[in-house]
């Protein structure tokens, strides 16, 4: 059984998404951001990064166990572990990775800092708030214009770049984003919200998540706490 280590965030809700459509067995360990459990040193010790999601895999390429981090080389092994949700010709599967690499370097980075600006701030910068919500507008257009002419994200088929891709859009409304302007990418993300397995996948640990109001909590995830050397 694979052992997750994750809360419920976009980036934790992609694995989620992928074992449920991979309906591999796993088990989950809630890694509470806001209560700093990620700097524990035993999950440190899988993520040294101190993000989530991390995994641990008893059975791993080799038979012998595994432990990753970062949730995109995640969504790699799991379709290397599976052969399912990558294309397994290579003009396929390159054309997958593109827009793979598209959320982890942009979609995730740069709606990561619009929720941040527009929400979490302490202080209210309109440059940074409109520098992002820009950006997000402009995310959001490069794939409505790929989904007026592809179906997916990634190509004719369901794969990791939809998986990436469809939970940091889950938060539009506080990314500044008005879904008329994007049409082909809300009939996507109509579809794929619908999806049984991705239903699963965006309801574990959900009701563990507390909204992020407390001082501690902000402190934690964007204070000094998050700098200090381990």
């Amino acid at each position: 059984m694979i052992e997750v280590y994750s809360w419920a965030t976009p980036n934790g809700h992609k694995v989620h998404i992928m074992l449920e459509e991979c309906g591999l067995p796993y088990r989950v360990t809630p890694v509470d951001i806001g209560a700093g459990d990620q700097f524990k040193p035993e999950f440190l010790a899988i993520s040294p990064n101190n993000k989530i999601p991390a995994i641990v895999d008893p059975d791993g390429p080799d038979g012998q166990p595994i432990s990753l981090f970062e949730s995109g080389a995640i969504l790699l092994y799991l379709a290397g572990k599976t052969g399912r949700l990558l294309p397994a010709d290579t003009r396929g599967k390159y054309e997958v990775l593109q827009w793979l690499m598209f959320q982890m370097g942009g979609v995730g980075p740069m709606l990561g800092q619009a929720h941040h600006f527009r929400i979490y701030a302490p202080e209210k910068i309109e440059y940074a708030i409109n520098r992002y919500t820009n950006e997000a507008k402009r995310l959001y257009g490069v794939m409505d214009r790929r989904l007026a002419k592809s179906r997916y994200i990634g190509g004719a088929e369901y794969s990791i770049a939809d998986i990436a891709v469809f939970p940091w859009l889950r938060s539009w409304k506080n990314q500044g984003i008005d879904w008329n302007d994007y049409p082909h990418l809300k009939g996507w993300f109509d579809e794929i919200g619908h999806r049984p397995a991705v239903m699963r996948g965006v309801e574990v640990l959900a009701h563990q998540r507390k909204p992020l109001v407390d001082d501690k909590a902000r402190e934690t995830l964007f204070g000094a706490t998050q700098y200090r050397r381990r």
